[in-house]
């Protein structure tokens, strides 16, 4: 069976990672290197990096901060934010990065997603997905950072994501985001249910019982960000819980 995997997300903001609610209210949480190496010493399976304002700011990822995240650790990890070519891509993962997350330029040039998987392989692309609940069992995709309405309907997003090549769907409920009650579980199933790639939950983890949830219904990873970073959840700890739950993931040593 394969393990569950927990991810620990770092949002960076000008060189520092940041948390907020909902996308907004964002405060100071520390360095990404620091960070990133303290969550590998506790256990974490792979990173998350999103340079949060990069493309609501027309800018690329600031590479600085990517080498030293890279020069810190030896688990995986992937960078997302400003990526808007394939360029930008490969220079992301020669830095020392695994894999790059596209969420804005993906919807706006879903070929973008093919180009990469073509050239870096299907295992170092991830589509980050971000929307809003709209209605009954109907989720919206928003891009540049949760500000912009696409039209777009996740589920379908999701699936032509696949079909361009993507290796894995990072899903983030901006409904969820910060508020520490739980993960969107009808949103996970619902993309779930629509695509064959691994899909990571975001957005709403405040207990450990929210992991065992998500992980127990289809998400092949979970991610969060508060609770790691304000020190309201050990990773180790949760790992441990996880595997009393039946949960299947990899401990300390395997």
């Amino acid at each position: 069976m394969l393990k569950k995997r927990i991810l620990p997300c770092l949002d960076v903001k000008s060189g520092r990672v940041v948390k907020g609610v909902s996308f907004k209210e964002l405060k100071d949480a520390g360095n990404p290197a620091e960070l990133g190496a303290l969550y590998m010493s506790e256990g974490a399976d792979e990173l998350v990096f999103l340079d949060i304002t990069a493309s609501s700011e027309k800018r690329g990822t600031m590479l600085q901060w990517v080498k030293e995240v890279a020069d810190s650790i030896f688990i995986p990890f992937t960078v997302g934010g400003g990526i808007s070519s394939l360029d930008d891509a490969v220079k992301i993962v020669s830095l020392g990065a695994d894999k790059v997350s596209l969420n804005t330029a993906a919807i706006d040039d879903p070929d973008l997603l093919s180009e990469c998987s073509e050239v870096l392989g299907r295992q170092a692309v991830v589509t980050a997905i971000d929307c809003l609940r709209t209605k009954r069992d109907h989720w919206e995709v928003y891009k540049q950072g949760g500000t912009i309405a696409t039209g777009i309907e996740a589920g379908e997003w999701a699936r032509i994501a696949e079909t361009k090549g993507t290796g894995e769907i990072l899903l983030t409920s901006i409904d969820q985001d910060g508020r520490q009650n739980g993960y969107d579980l009808p949103l996970l199933e619902h993309v779930c249910s629509n695509v064959s790639v691994p899909v990571i939950a975001s957005g709403g983890a405040g207990e450990m019982v929210h992991f065992r949830d998500c992980l127990a219904s289809c998400a092949d990873a979970a991610l969060a960000a508060s609770v790691f970073h304000f020190g309201r959840i050990n990773i180790k700890d949760l790992k441990e819980y996880l595997a009393r739950e039946h949960i299947p993931v990899r401990m300390e040593g395997e």
